[in-house]
């Protein structure tokens, strides 16, 4: 994949950054600087994937979304995607959709489609937590020589798919508060990476990595903390290079 037969071997990146309570500018910046260090790069954004035809001309399909969710029509351009090859690197929100209803937020299978390509749906999620993220495949070249850590965020609970390939994990039990469903597959391991081949194509989806500003909780409320979460570490952005360098065929 790395030998790009377009001219100049250019590799094609669509970034779709939209992440409804997230810091959707923070991400879409900071991802921007990652792939400005690739000169072979041209990076394509999106706010939603209306554009399929141009997802499927990339080589890799970043998304860090949240409520943002693909038509039927869509979804079919999606899995062509993932017929041709594709490699799709999913942060943290992108199998998020959330509706509140009576006052609690329910989190319904509006696009199985797109939850299958993924290998997860998210399901609810407890207050933001410390964790203590073990890295479970030491072979994988996307975690290969990386160490433990520790880290605080945002901890999800999703439903899994059984042909996801777990990279990094955590564990934790917290009530999601205000949430439809509270608690989920208790004491089970919480995968907080994973790599879920489809068709052809692959998906490296990396749970970790919350982040809002000021203003993304408007018309909630009016104004919040900056919470950067794992962002802060490191480690995150190390796993952020690993993840464009998978997804570019570059390791």
């Amino acid at each position: 994949m790395a030998d790009s037969d377009k001219p100049g071997g250019r590799l094609d990146v669509y970034l779709l950054c939209n992440a409804q309570y997230h810091g959707t500018d923070f991400a879409r910046l900071e991802l921007l600087k990652l792939l400005s260090e690739h000169d072979d790069v041209k990076v394509h954004v999106g706010n939603d994937y209306s554009d399929t035809d141009k997802i499927n001309q990339c080589e890799l399909l970043i998304t860090y979304t949240c409520n943002v969710y693909p038509s039927e029509s869509e979804q079919a351009g999606l899995r062509q995607f993932m017929e041709g090859g594709g490699r799709w690197f999913a942060l943290h929100g992108t199998n998020a959709i959330v509706e509140f209803i009576d006052g609690k937020a329910a989190t319904p299978d509006r696009a199985p489609g797109l939850m299958d390509i993924l290998g997860s749906r998210f399901i609810s999620h407890p207050a933001n937590a410390d964790l203590h993220v073990k890295v479970v495949d030491h072979e994988h070249p996307v975690t290969k020589g990386l160490e433990d850590f520790d880290t605080f965020d945002e901890p999800y609970y999703c439903d899994f798919s059984e042909n996801a390939h777990t990279l990094l994990e955590a564990f934790y039990d917290q009530p999601s508060v205000g949430y439809e469903i509270e608690t989920w597959d208790v004491g089970a391991a919480r995968p907080q990476m994973y790599e879920h081949p489809f068709l052809n194509g692959s998906v490296l989806y990396l749970l970790l990595g919350h982040c809002r500003g000021p203003f993304d909780m408007q018309p909630i409320t009016d104004k919040v903390e900056p919470e950067y979460c794992s962002w802060d570490q490191p480690v995150y952005y190390e796993l952020l290079r690993r993840g464009i360098n998978w997804g570019l065929g570059k390791i």
